[in-house]
Formats: structure tokens, sequence, C-alpha cells
């Protein structure tokens, strides 16, 4: 991770980072995310399943590593990091800020993606890039009554990047007025529960994006 001494250009285009339902139908949900993954170009995917039933989970990445890789896009999973290598995956996103970002590098080598979600903290998410992390995730960008209500600014994207170099990812409660704000200073949107809801993901994707295009 470096910090810059002068503000740096406004990021290119942020990319969509694609995160899983919490629950799915391992005999459908493969052709709704093909259909999504035909239609848009996705950066990311992250496997980010509530249960912690260790074959359901291998059996839903064996399904999505198919989809991703086929078309060359890495797939992470969400805090599971001991699964990266067994299941043959790209990387792990970790929910605990900086707290366990150098212990899970020492565990899993240089080579593999980490990722860290740290709240709204951009302190958080300095230490978790000095720590080892290859991005850094804040959130939510929209009001929620999940957690305790408070809210990843603006004004924290907009420093992020003038003053650091670490990707950074803005995900939770995302709209299309959060996107249409945060565009000029994320690199990533992290989009999920916002489209599986929906009778078409595909379009609920373009819909909310539609500040991006």
């Amino acid at each position: 991770m470096a910090q810059t001494d002068t503000a740096q250009e406004a990021p290119e285009t942020p990319q969509t980072y694609l995160i899983t339902p919490p629950e799915f139908e391992l005999s459908s949900f493969p052709a709704t995310l093909a259909r999504v993954l035909d239609d848009h170009e996705i950066a990311c995917i992250r496997l980010s399943l509530a249960t912690r039933d260790e074959d359901r989970i291998s059996r839903a990445a064996d399904l999505i590593r198919e989809q991703a890789h086929a078309r060359d896009i890495p797939l992470i999973i969400e805090a599971h990091f001991l699964l990266v290598e067994k299941l043959g995956l790209d990387g792990v996103h970790l929910l605990d800020g900086a707290r366990s970002v150098r212990k899970v590098r020492k565990e899993i080598g240089p080579d593999v993606v980490i990722g860290a979600f740290c709240g709204p903290s951009r302190h958080d998410g300095m230490s978790a890039g000095e720590a080892g992390a290859d991005y850094i995730a804040l959130g939510p960008v929209g009001q929620t009554a999940l957690g305790d209500g408070e809210v990843a600014e603006t004004e924290a994207f907009e420093w992020w990047s003038q003053m650091i170099e670490l990707p950074i990812v803005a995900e939770g409660a995302l709209s299309v007025e959060a996107v249409e704000r945060l565009a000029p200073y994320t690199d990533f949107f992290a989009v999920g529960d916002e489209i599986w809801g929906s009778d078409d993901p595909s379009r609920a994707l373009t819909d909310i994006l539609a500040p991006l295009a």
C-alpha cells in the first residue's frame, strides 16, 4: 500500500464486483448467474453464503467457479480462508477489518487475493492495507437498519482516491444515487442483495449502475 504526496486523478469508471446471495438453490442459481455474467462486465465474484456447512459451501463453490473461471473472472470466498486452496479459489474477503489480515496472509501466502471489509472506517482500511490486504471495502454506503446505522461517508472515498493507491470497494445498501455520488472516488461497486431479489437480476444490475453508462 502506498500513499501519494499529491492528489491522484479520479479513478476510471468503477468496475463491478458481484456478491452472491447468502442462500440459493444449487440447481437453478448457476443459470441465473450466467445470465448476469453474460450481460455485464464483472471484475470479481464473491461467494458469500450464510451457511457454515462445508459440504454445501464446497458444492456451491464448484458450480460458481465453473461459471467464473470460464469467463476469466476471479472467484473469492467470504471469511473461509482455509477453503481457498482446497476449492481452487482466487482469494478471500475478510469481514473483521485489519484484525486477521496479517495472520491470513501468512497462512495462505503472497499470491492469494485478500480483501478486507472495514465498515465505515478509513482508518481501519489503512491498517488493513498496511497489514497486507490487496483491497479494502467500506460500507454501507446508504441508510440501512442493519448494523449500527453508521454509513461510510462520501468524504472517506474522496480522501482515499486522492491519497491511497490501494483499490477501494463501495458496498452495502447501494442505490442509483449512491452510485452516482461515489463513482468519481471508488474503484469498485460491490452489488449483491440489491439485485438478487428481483425477477430479473441482470436488468436490476443495469438499473442500479445506470449512472456509469
